[in-house]
């Protein structure tokens, strides 16, 4: 039998982490979403159909997503579970694919169908309730639609979702307990650094400075009338072209192999 993978035995393996660990993954999905949906239906009423979709399927996807990955290996939370859960008779790579397919495969999925349904309910109902005769009608029908999955918004939300979900899912085989929580903390830690040390370069190289992202651009006051213009400095395209790709793909596939390694070395 192959050390590395066996699909009989990741079947065996993948079935029965999803049998014991239900209120981790069927029942934390079921509080996400049951979340989306209050969320969606109270900013619908306050701020609208748009805020709402944007919203909703933003935390639902990344925050959700983010969540879940930080529980799928919460086995290390106690000496007891760990160790159960590296003597169980499957390869390291299995149960680090078993993680992969639960934390950015399964919830993704339902995610997406139970967003798709709910989001094409509402949309249904509001378009059956406008007033066919009245003179804004198509004005009205036509500004609330459908959320598309494969807008601009959805595109930076599931680049999102690839770069914390696998930083979750790596510091979740780093920190045994509250692993989401300081995730976050240096996450947050290492953004205000990288934002910081942006600034201080760009003002000792450029002066007087408005704004600066990092790797992105950066914006200053230019001429000295009343009312000075804005001008804006921007990464070179050719750069940008090597360096979009880095940070979309090439980094959360290096997160998933550290979290590969990681399991492969796991102690107490």
């Amino acid at each position: 039998m192959n050390n590395t993978f066996n699909a009989k035995r990741f079947g065996w393996l993948f079935k029965k982490i999803l049998i014991e660990r239900k209120m981790q993954t069927f029942g934390f999905t079921g509080l996400a979403l049951s979340i989306v949906l209050i969320i969606y239906v109270f900013c619908k009423s306050l701020i609208g159909f748009g805020a709402a979709q944007n919203l909703t399927f933003i935390w639902g996807l990344t925050g959700g997503g983010c969540f879940l990955a930080s529980f799928v290996f919460s086995y290390f939370s106690s000496n007891a579970s760990g160790i159960s859960y590296l003597t169980l008779p499957a390869s390291h790579f299995e149960k680090w694919l078993t993680g992969m397919l639960i934390a950015v495969v399964l919830y993704p999925t339902i995610f997406l169908v139970f967003y798709r349904i709910m989001d094409a309910s509402f949309v249904a109902l509001y378009h059956n309730s406008l007033d066919t005769n009245s003179p804004f009608y198509k004005t009205a029908y036509a500004s609330v639609y459908i959320f598309p999955f494969n807008g601009r918004l959805a595109g930076k939300v599931y680049n999102m979702f690839f770069i914390f979900a696998p930083t979750v899912f790596l510091g979740s085989l780093y920190f045994n307990k509250v692993s989401f929580i300081k995730v976050a903390l240096l996450f947050c830690a290492f953004c205000f650094t990288v934002f910081a040390l942006n600034w201080v370069i760009a003002k000792l190289l450029l002066g007087d400075i408005n704004s600066a992202f990092p790797f992105r651009d950066v914006s200053m006051s230019v001429g000295k009338s009343i009312g000075p213009e804005e001008g804006i400095i921007e990464m070179p395209s050719t750069v940008y072209r090597i360096y979009s790709p880095c940070i979309d793909y090439l980094v959360p596939a290096l997160f998933f192999a550290l979290a590969y390694i990681r399991l492969r070395e796991k102690e107490f």
